[in-house]
């Protein structure tokens, strides 16, 4: 047996015999990429040949009209005298279907499609998104004016949106967005982003934020922050510099600074893209906030092909939803051409912190930083690996004081006076020696900050 030489295509199919259900497969191959398919061809290249190989190449074109509706090229080639056939399969602009079921190609497996997955690819494929359907039970009276208002003002400050649209009507922001279909509905979008109650009409537009100590077990507080998610990030990050990351105290000269342990803007621009990048049909948004790092995932994984790699290099956008990517890169928030990445890049190197790590996971996008802030030097300090100290290293009174905390991270420093039976100025000493020992860390402000125990109980 002699072998051939394959057509380069990214998938590629060696069949020994034709059988019906490939059928199956050729609506999968049509639906994702694409494939060449040779039948009559081993695993190894070598031409076995067919029986009724000139019957097969009338059969075979027929099938794939009469069940998917599909029109490729069916060609009979010989190797030695062998006959084989070459079935080459475009992809297809429309969604295929297989005795009414979906089929879809990724990597090496044939998937089945089905609810959410379905309507996705069936959007996609007609060039549309989720944010792009249009809600039949929603009238102007869901919107939220003073959201509009935040947006014109970003998109002004932004030099996104000329200034004589400041008192634009919110039909007519709306309309200019996009966010209003033909016969003047709202889309999934124009809620979402601008929404009194988005929570109304979908059931996780939220963003659920988790202080865990020593492990996922341990949970010390939460804040779940709701509404419209034009306004969103800013709500996180106020909660986040309120309780959950540290502004250490430093002095440059004679002037004094709080600088959150983390860039700003870096921290902005994850932020933005967990909310404008997040599949609305799948679960709430999840911050974890560890001693020494922060986790942040959104359903919805990357684009295809993409990685961490390709998102801190040069590339192209490729938005899950795009009215509200439109809507946020005119409100100033993100960019179009693939930059993001490469901003908190930039932010993080700028303070020598390492870079985030971005992957899919769990069927979502998950960042990981590392935080943490030396207060004196200003510099980042990683506690990964927080030492366990026993108590027989911390007074009497200290170790009551952790008590305190670990029933309440919130509870102030006169609260455990009372409880305690000592004045305010003889807790705030033990407290200080304590963070001074690495036991403990006073996250947020002091009005809603709260307390971490760093060692293991």
């Amino acid at each position: 047996m002699s072998k051939i030489k394959p057509k380069e295509c990214q998938n590629v199919e060696f069949k020994c015999v034709w059988k019906d259900e490939f059928l199956k497969w050729i609506c999968g191959f049509a639906n994702a990429q694409g494939a060449v398919m040779y039948f009559g061809v081993d695993d190894n290249h070598e031409v076995v040949g067919l029986e009724n190989s000139k019957k097969l190449l009338e059969d075979i074109p027929n099938k794939i009209v009469n069940y998917l509706g599909l029109v490729v090229d069916v060609n009979l080639n010989e190797q030695d005298g062998v006959e084989y056939i070459e079935l080459i399969i475009n992809p297809s602009n429309v969604p295929i279907s297989f005795k009414g079921k979906y089929y879809y190609r990724s990597g090496a497996t044939m998937q089945e499609l089905n609810g959410t997955s379905l309507q996705q690819f069936i959007m996609k494929k007609m060039g549309k998104s989720w944010d792009d359907i249009s809600n039949e039970n929603a009238t102007l009276d869901d919107i939220d004016r003073e959201a509009i208002n935040y947006f014109l003002r970003k998109g002004i400050d932004a030099n996104r949106i000329p200034e004589d649209e400041r008192n634009a009507s919110v039909k007519d922001v709306l309309t200019s967005l996009h966010l209003m279909d033909e016969n003047g509905r709202l889309k999934n979008a124009a809620l979402l982003l601008f929404g009194k109650d988005p929570l109304k009409f979908f059931t996780s537009v939220r963003f659920k934020i988790g202080r865990f100590g020593v492990d996922e077990a341990d949970l010390l507080i939460q804040d779940v922050i709701e509404g419209n998610i034009i306004q969103m990030a800013d709500r996180v990050m106020d909660v986040l510099k309120a309780k959950y990351l540290t502004s250490p105290v430093r002095f440059d000269g004679m002037q004094r600074k709080e600088e959150l342990e983390v860039p700003v803007e870096a921290l902005r621009e994850i932020l933005y893209n967990s909310i404008a990048h997040k599949d609305y049909t799948g679960p709430d948004i999840q911050m974890h906030v560890y001693n020494d790092h922060v986790e942040i995932w959104n359903e919805g994984e990357l684009p295809e092909g993409y990685d961490e790699t390709i998102l801190y290099g040069k590339h192209s956008s490729k938005p899950r939803n795009r009215n509200i990517a439109d809507t946020m890169f005119k409100a100033g928030f993100i960019d179009t051409w693939g930059r993001g990445y490469k901003k908190i890049h930039d932010g993080f190197e700028k303070v020598g912190l390492p870079m985030p790590k971005v992957e899919s996971h769990c069927g979502g996008t998950l960042v990981t930083f590392q935080r943490g802030y030396d207060v004196i030097s200003g510099r980042k300090i990683v506690p990964s690996d927080v030492p366990s100290l026993s108590p027989v290293q911390l007074t009497e009174r200290q170790q009551k004081i952790c008590e305190l905390i670990r029933k309440n991270p919130q509870v102030s420093a006169s609260e455990m006076s009372l409880v305690l039976s000592v004045v305010v100025k003889t807790v705030k000493r033990d407290l200080s020696a304590m963070q001074k020992k690495g036991v403990l860390l006073r996250e947020g402000n002091t009005s809603a900050g709260h307390w971490v125990i760093l060692i293991k109980e």
